[in-house]
């Protein structure tokens, strides 16, 4: 299986992407919260670049942004829609 590694900038763009689609925009991932995923043990490191930077799996990424989703969309006061129950 080919797994698609990413540098942090990499990984932040792809984490506001899919956070920016559930906040109607308002809500971004910065490289620095990439890092500190990483230090929360939210993400882990799958390997480096030639410069040493660390590399982080697409999929390990999205994980870690479902799994902070709803906090970081509360700190910036909006309810997180995968979270709200539909009614019938």
């Amino acid at each position: 299986m080919d797994t698609e590694l990413l540098t942090t900038a990499q990984a932040a763009a792809h984490a506001t992407q899919a956070r920016r689609f559930f906040s109607a925009g308002a809500a971004a991932i910065r490289p620095t919260t990439i890092r500190d995923w990483a230090s929360r043990g939210h993400l882990t490191r799958k390997g480096l670049t030639q410069n040493g930077h660390p590399l982080y799996d697409l999929a390990d990424v999205a994980r870690a942004e479902l799994k902070t989703r709803a906090r970081a969309l509360r700190l910036v006061g909006i309810s997180d829609p995968a979270s709200t129950p539909r009614r019938s």
